[in-house]
């Protein structure tokens, strides 16, 4: 996760279009012991002033909401988002939370809000709850099949098991990864469910296919580091209706250019055309949770800005609609 240091006023009032007005989320329902309420607002935002937003042929925007943040929200820095199947979701933070809520649809089914949001710490592999940022930067986020939550981790990296996502283990477990020396602030943003095990992709390059037993190169890294200002893998999901997967990527140029793109990964690794793009003068930010669902016949992405804990950047929830 590389924080946008330079960012100046001017992206926040170029980026965010949004409806008028804002109102408290729903209130939360009591939640299990470990679980403690996160109350926010919600923000209606389109997709913002012409020329901003590219959507490929049978990509439909489906909705979006700002969740706006008190200063010392533990809501701040969501750096994944994966669904649970009931209109549930799960991120994680830098700072080492897990964060669960509903995404709230009306009727027509668009996004117009989210609701009973709650947060616990991740732990340690003793149980103890984590406290340094070298140990809880979270990145990203997987349920297999099985419904083990696995959590990948950057600065100290490595993919932790905090097994069933309805009581997530005090003490998880280490499962494999990528033998790769990656930069310590430059990991494993890309993190999936697949057939058998879970799917990795490196923020600068690389994709891995791992299981119990061993994880093997789909693409290696790249011999020649990404330049500044180039898109990079910041989140992953598998597609529910093929074998293969979609990626979100970021790019930032300062102190304005900041985009995000949305494209297929194949089981092969291979990357396929721009879905979607969202770029200045529309509404776009740090997005690096992504996640899929099959609905209606089509495929569902719900895709997630991480703020960073910055007063200058917002924490989005987009959905959009791929099919005919």
């Amino acid at each position: 996760m590389r924080v946008w240091s330079r960012l100046i006023p001017a992206l926040a009032a170029l980026a965010i279009a949004a409806c008028a007005g804002t109102w408290p989320a729903l209130a939360p329902t009591p939640t299990p012991q470990g679980w403690t309420p996160a109350p926010v607002a919600i923000r209606p935002v389109g997709l913002g002033l012409p020329g901003g937003a590219m959507l490929a042929d049978g990509v439909r925007f489906a909705g979006g909401v700002e969740l706006v943040l008190e200063a010392g929200s533990p809501l701040h820095s969501l750096s994944d988002l994966k669904l649970t199947g009931d209109g549930g979701f799960f991120s994680v933070t830098d700072a080492g939370d897990l964060v669960r809520g509903q995404i709230v649809l009306n009727r027509t089914g668009r996004v117009v809000g989210v609701r009973d949001l709650s947060w616990r710490r991740l732990t340690l592999a003793d149980g103890q709850p984590i406290v340094e940022k070298a140990d809880g930067d979270a990145e990203g986020l997987a349920i297999t099949d099985s419904g083990d939550l696995l959590v990948s981790f950057e600065r100290d990296h490595r993919v932790w098991n905090y097994a069933s996502v309805t009581a997530p283990a005090n003490r998880p477990t280490s499962v494999l990864h990528p033998d790769i020396a990656f930069a310590p602030n430059d990991g494993m943003e890309g993190l999936s469910a697949r057939p058998g095990g879970w799917r990795v992709a490196g923020e600068s390059g690389g994709v891995w296919d791992c299981s119990p037993a061993a994880c093997t190169v789909v693409t290696p890294v790249p011999d020649v580091a990404l330049i500044d200002g180039a898109y990079r893998i910041t989140g992953m999901d598998r597609d529910p209706l093929s074998d293969g997967f979609f990626i979100v990527q970021r790019s930032y140029r300062p102190p304005l250019d900041a985009r995000a793109q949305i494209r297929r990964m194949a089981a092969d690794g291979a990357i396929g055309p721009v879905l979607i793009e969202l770029k200045i003068p529309g509404t776009t930010d740090n997005f690096e949770g992504i996640a899929a669902v099959a609905q209606n016949g089509r495929t569902r992405l719900y895709i997630l800005s991480d703020d960073n804990s910055n007063p200058l950047q917002k924490t989005l929830l987009l959905a959009f609609d791929i099919g005919k």
